[in-house]
């Protein structure tokens, strides 16, 4: 994507009313006001919230936001002109279950409170395989205690990927960590049981793998609360 391309996306973001851009020293300094007030302040209602974290164009978060008109959703990525997508087609299709937040993932707990996230997708993530890039591994402990902290008691994380490097690393942590896992499986196509919104959902890429043989993995879990 050229420059200009970008600054224009990001000039249209800056107009676009479900796109919510918090400084990191809004976030540090606890000045972001839709923090514990999410429902009430942006959404207008009091519907569960849900999570795409690295939701590159938004395709997942909207394609949801279409499928459970009952949930608020809100992509999180750093990358503004790539959710500019999203955010434009909810708007030009009226979505108001769907917003999209300008930030880094592991700044999450100064974006919600405890308890106020009813679920989070992990869709198609960087697996980071090289060992020096393991703190931005989005399973790793530190990520998942930031999970722990904005998720309500028990609440569900999804995790769909086409690595099988990070689906069999977060299994093994997760075992590792005593946590619960709801459903896991390295081929969610080929298996039974998966959850219908797993499969009924697709990204433009999550296609293109799925033509070339690529498996997709999946893997539903919770949190024990500290």
């Amino acid at each position: 994507m050229g420059s200009k391309n970008k600054l224009k996306r990001f000039r249209e973001n800056d107009t676009f009313a479900n796109v919510l851009q918090p400084s990191r020293e809004e976030l540090l300094d606890k000045s972001f006001l839709l923090k514990g007030r999410w429902r009430e302040d942006h959404f207008k209602n009091d519907q569960p919230i849900i999570l795409e974290l690295g939701c590159g164009k938004g395709e997942y978060s909207i394609h949801l936001a279409q499928k459970f008109p009952q949930n608020n959703f809100i992509g999180i990525d750093i990358k503004g002109a790539r959710f500019w997508r999203g955010a434009k087609i909810a708007l030009e299709e009226s979505l108001t279950n769907v917003a999209f937040l300008r930030t880094q993932i592991e700044l999450i707990v100064h974006c919600f409170a405890p308890g106020e996230v009813d679920e989070i997708w992990i869709t198609f993530p960087d697996p980071q395989i090289k060992y020096k890039r393991t703190k931005h591994r989005l399973t790793n402990k530190s990520f998942l205690d930031a999970y722990r902290q904005v998720l309500r008691p028990h609440g569900r994380i999804h995790l769909k990927t086409d690595s099988e490097f990070m689906h069999g690393y977060t299994l093994g942590l997760l075992h590792g960590l005593g946590e619960d896992i709801h459903f896991a499986h390295h081929d969610v196509y080929g298996s039974t049981g998966a959850p219908e919104v797993v499969t009924s959902v697709q990204t433009f890429y999550e296609a293109q793998y799925l033509a070339q043989g690529k498996k997709i993995t999946y893997t539903s879990f919770s949190l024990n609360p500290d």
